[in-house]
């Protein structure tokens, strides 16, 4: 006679791409501890051998770039500092492949003779500084206008989707070779050079008062799915206000598109400010730039190709990681995906 009581055990299929779960004991007997969201997607990332490689690739850059007064501390040369007596009666550095030696590691500039070792790091902050306070600017904003946009709806949210669409048609990048001239012509004469300063921030503000438009949509869009669930109605029938609603309840539920909206928008920005400076409308000397590199190397490409290959490598490294880890960084986050 069988014990009722004891019911057999029906198997479960399992599936081998799913992370196993953390075993405990009870009472001597074991226990299954679930994992959140956020701990699977964790797992899911750190399993992907592209996104390691990439956040691998990322390090090392913030760590290069951060440590750049270090370099220069150490090398005892500044970015700015020209080595006219190694360059020849051409202009062209002295020595193997650009003038490559023990105490110049990637060589000289032709025509200046700054070490482009410390022109790369510097120029390497500089961009990464421009692309990160830019994504953030635009997030900020893009998140504000809207989660205003899709909590209150009516004329508001009408307004907010007219001045996407509007903002939208304009080609961003045109736009801004248009809009950096004319307004630093309303702060400088033409006697007058416009501050480094004043030029990194006019690029970013550019970037990020024109840019927060894909954010705001997709916020949007997540706040209008989200206003009528039964946690925001709960809240709702607790007596929580709007604030409490919108930055404790919404807000944390929709940073997964915010986190993958940022990471796929920065090397947008460093591509855009190399473009920038590539047409000599970004960063000014004597700031180092990596798309200043590239435009100053034009006329050395044929006798000189080191100078061109070095900044036009870490560009394409960061901005192929920033979009492998952004790929990997979405597949981690959906649930329905197989990675």
């Amino acid at each position: 006679m069988s014990d009722l009581s004891h019911p057999p055990s029906v198997a479960t299929p399992v599936d081998p791409a799913a992370p196993e779960p953390v075993a405990g004991t009870v009472a001597g007997r074991p226990e299954i501890v679930g994992r959140s969201p956020n701990q699977l997607a964790w797992l899911r990332l750190k399993r992907d051998r592209t996104a390691r490689a990439s956040a691998v690739t990322l390090a090392v850059a913030a760590v290069v770039a951060l440590g750049a007064p270090l370099l220069g501390h150490l090398t005892g040369i500044d970015p700015t500092d020209k080595f006219v007596d190694r360059l020849n009666d051409f202009g062209m550095p002295i020595g193997y492949a650009g003038g490559i030696n023990a105490d110049h590691w990637l060589g000289l500039e032709p025509g200046s003779g700054r070490d482009i070792a410390l022109q790369l790091v510097y120029g390497l902050r500089t961009s990464l500084f421009i692309a990160f306070a830019s994504a953030l600017l635009a997030s900020v904003i893009g998140v504000a206008v809207g989660v205003l946009a899709g909590w209150a709806r009516g004329w508001l949210d009408s307004v907010v989707n007219w001045l996407v669409d509007l903002t939208l048609a304009f080609p961003f990048l045109i736009f801004a070779l248009a809009v950096i001239p004319i307004l630093q012509d309303r702060f400088y004469s033409d006697r007058e050079s416009p501050s480094p300063a004043f030029r990194v921030a006019l690029i970013v503000a550019t970037f990020g008062l024109f840019s927060w438009t894909y954010t705001a949509r997709l916020v949007r869009g997540q706040v209008i799915s989200l206003r009528e669930r039964e946690f925001v109605e709960a809240a709702r029938a607790a007596g929580a206000g709007t604030g409490h609603i919108l930055l404790r309840q919404l807000l944390p539920n929709i940073w997964a598109p915010i986190l993958v909206t940022v990471s796929l928008m920065v090397p947008q920005f460093i591509a855009i400010e190399a473009a920038l400076a590539f047409v000599n409308i970004g960063v000014t000397e004597p700031t180092p730039d990596l798309g200043r590199m590239i435009f100053n190397s034009i006329g050395y490409v044929a006798s000189d190709p080191w100078y061109t290959l070095f900044p036009g490598l870490t560009i394409f490294l960061l901005v192929l990681a920033f979009n492998l880890l952004g790929d990997a960084l979405r597949d981690s986050l959906d649930p329905r995906s197989t990675r």
